[in-house]
């Protein structure tokens, strides 16, 4: 799809919404991995047993548990359940249990890309750890089969923009890269209620842009919508667990990019000699939404048994 690109962007607040190289044959043997970009995870978790196989820490400030700005390993990407279960940072545990337990025959790496106060407080996630981020799955991807990237933040101040889609050419430049490469990279298109623009960054021109669909199967109200950058929509609610071991309903964007991710590798496992793109896109649903919105929405069971 022909995604526009803009203008530069310096600091965002997402919201929620040494590297050993193996043989890759070797690596292909092993499960798929999905690397998830987000804020923090409960590794404690029986539903991550044997599925969390690294973790890793990717700041701007010295906000890592070692008390540095890089850190990669067990406990890299943990946080003391007190600040676990606020300000957001239970967002990653959801959008990890969401992954899994929608496709359990998978694997993750999980990225901690949000950093945190000593009082527990968001700090500001700039560009360049996105980038560095997707730089660091790039480098790794072989050691863990990494096969996809979701990443369920984004930004939507997006009218400061001259034209758009903020332009952050190393987060394009890594997006690009990954593609190339056969690893795709799920983003959010964003809960605002903007039926004009989606998030950041989704609307960048190689990302897989994933709206939110409805438990009817129509484009759910509350997302974003721009039907020249959505690549197709996916579920917008699913059970997901906390910190701790409670379950929620959530809901959101955020969760069909780990649906779409899921069930994406799904396909791919399955139908192995097909383009998973132009497949999930042939047998999508044609679905519909308030004000004339339209899109594709991924059809699971038609794209295996079509």
């Amino acid at each position: 799809m022909n995604k526009k690109i803009i203008t530069a962007l310096l600091t965002l607040l997402l919201v929620l919404t040494s590297t050993t190289l193996i043989n890759k044959a070797s690596a292909e043997e092993k499960p798929a991995t999905v690397a998830i970009l987000d804020t923090a995870i409960d590794s404690t978790l029986p539903i991550f047993k044997d599925k969390l196989v690294y973790e890793v820490c990717i700041l701007a400030f010295n906000s890592c548990p070692n008390k540095k700005n890089f850190m990669e390993g067990p406990g890299s990407a943990l946080l003391p359940l007190n600040h676990l279960s606020k300000n957001g940072f239970d967002h990653g545990t959801q959008m990890a249990s969401i992954l899994i337990n929608e496709n359990p025959n998978i694997n993750f790496v999980f990225v901690r890309i949000i950093g945190n106060t000593i009082s527990g407080d968001r700090q500001l996630t700039p560009e360049s750890t996105i980038s560095n981020a997707l730089n660091w799955v790039e480098n790794n991807r072989l050691k863990f089969n990494i096969q996809a990237v979701t990443m369920s933040q984004g930004h939507h101040n997006l009218l400061n923009s001259v034209n758009y889609c903020p332009k952050t050419n190393n987060t394009d430049l890594a997006v690009s890269r990954l593609k190339s490469v056969g690893v795709p990279v799920f983003f959010p298109a964003g809960n605002g209620r903007d039926y004009k623009r989606i998030d950041w960054p989704a609307c960048l021109p190689n990302s897989v842009a994933v709206g939110g669909s409805s438990r009817e199967d129509e484009i759910a109200s509350f997302g974003n919508y721009d039907n020249n950058l959505i690549d197709f929509f996916a579920p917008a609610y699913r059970t997901a667990y906390l910190p701790g071991g409670k379950t929620i309903n959530a809901a959101g964007t955020s969760v069909s990019v780990q649906v779409a991710a899921a069930q994406w590798l799904k396909i791919k496992s399955l139908k192995p000699n097909e383009d998973t793109y132009s497949l999930i896109l042939l047998k999508a649903k044609n679905i519909v939404g308030i004000n004339g919105m339209f899109g594709k929405m991924i059809d699971l069971e038609a794209s295996l048994n079509g």
